[in-house]
């Protein structure tokens, strides 16, 4: 599995690269009012509306720094009871390596916590800790619903 790693906090996390559809510049966000933090807003991306999430404000309760290796990363999502996948963008800080999973040292699984269900397993590969991220479960369900309602179409593969 190849995973791209980005870092919240000073601490590095990965997310599947097979889910990665673009990694973009920082990008401005159209606030949405009366969301939570995290929920920068939405942009456009190719003529479509995007909600983009700080993972700095979801992981870490704390804004990344905007430096050059700030990034967007589009991703695949598949929001809860949707019909199939929709986009999702990511600002995350040192967007800036594609690493190969086999080579990990070792796996630990992700704790259960309910606060937190999208962090999952940790692996030890090349001298450091990446804690993985499960992107489909970012989201809190009555934030995935407001953000992506049913009717909006799916995205072809």
């Amino acid at each position: 599995m190849q995973l791209l790693t980005f870092t919240v906090a000073g601490e590095s996390y990965a997310i599947e690269s097979r889910r990665v559809v673009e990694v973009l510049p920082l990008v401005p966000a159209r606030p949405i009012p009366r969301t939570p933090a995290y929920v920068r807003g939405v942009f456009t991306y190719r003529g479509s509306l995007v909600p983009l999430i700080d993972l700095g404000r979801r992981l870490a309760d704390t804004a990344p720094q905007e430096r050059l290796s700030t990034r967007v990363v589009v991703a695949e999502y598949r929001p809860p009871g949707a019909g199939g996948p929709t986009r999702l963008g990511l600002v995350a800080e040192n967007v800036t390596s594609i690493i190969a999973a086999e080579r990990a040292e070792t796996s630990r699984p992700a704790l259960d916590l309910e606060s937190a269900p999208f962090l999952g397993g940790m692996l030890r590969i090349g001298g450091r800790t990446v804690q993985l991220v499960e992107i489909d479960r970012l989201l809190p369900p009555e934030i995935a619903a407001g953000l992506f309602p049913a009717s909006t179409p799916e995205v072809a593969s």
